[in-house]
Order: C-alpha cells, then structure tokens, then sequence
C-alpha cells in the first residue's frame, strides 16, 4: 500500500497477516508433466465411462413388445408377445409379468424363446387380479433349467 502526503515521499507498507489464522499463502504451480498426467488419467476415466454407459444404456439385442393381453380366469392373464434380436438362431429368456389394480406386480414368469420362433403366448398366474401383463425384459442368458438342453430331472 503506498501512502503519500502532500510533499512528503511515497510511504509503502506491507500488511503482514497472522500466522495461522487465514491458512497458507498459495500452493506453487502444478509443474507441467504433473498437469499432463492428470489430465491423461482424466481422460481415460471419462472414456471408460462412457464404454460402459454405452455398453449398459445402448442399443439392446433383444427387444421385446406386448402385441395383446386378455383375462384367463379370476388369478391369471394370457400374454402375446413378439420379440426380435439381432441372433435370431439363438434362444433367449423373457420375464413377463401380470399387474394388479394398484400397479403393483401380481406375478412373475420366466419364458423360453427358442431359437427361431419370435411370437409367444404365455398364461401368467396372479396373486391378485390382473388388469394388465407386460414384457419385463429378455436376455439371450438362458438358465438351465429353461434349457431344452438340460437333463430331464427324476
């Protein structure tokens, strides 16, 4: 701060702050390799975020879609449903599921989807009774017990 009186030289003075009251003075610049560095490491997170939300939030291989529903007793709802896949000689799973009058879910059903075939109808048993079924989700991973190739039990 400089101070000058009328006539009189400039007067500089330095505020001097209390030692540990307002914490340190600064850090000293981040060297450049070091900014390089954590830039690269930044860089390569956000491309390994963005491979997995693609891979994850993508395009889907199989997609399923209710073409109807009808009423197959007081506890039960009969689906019709399409599905198409980008491997259609491979076979896949499709959970349905029936909705009672509240919204919630009445029931649940896995489904075989051979290869080949691409409309199926299911009966779905409820808990409750349903007012509407619909395609939960497919994966081309079948369980075993699904499995046309599977074992039969005893």
């Amino acid at each position: 701060m400089r101070v000058q009186l009328s006539g009189d030289p400039v007067l500089e003075s330095r505020v001097t702050l209390p030692d540990g009251r307002y914490g340190s003075r600064g850090r000293a610049p981040m060297s450049r390799p070091r900014r390089w560095a954590l830039t690269g490491a930044g860089l390569l997170l956000a491309g390994g975020i963005t491979f997995v939300a693609y891979s994850n939030l993508g395009n889907s291989p199989i997609d399923a879609e209710r073409t109807a529903f009808s009423p197959a007793g007081p506890d039960s709802v009969k689906i019709t449903f399409t599905v198409t896949r980008d491997e259609p000689g491979k076979a896949a799973v499709c959970v349905v599921r029936a909705r009672v009058r509240d919204g919630s879910e009445g029931g649940r059903k896995e489904v075989l989807v051979p290869a080949g075939e691409s409309t199926l109808s299911t009966v779905i048993k409820s808990s409750g009774e349903p007012v509407t079924a619909d395609v939960y989700g497919c994966s081309y991973q079948v369980p075993p017990y699904l499995s046309t190739e599977a074992p039969p039990t005893e």
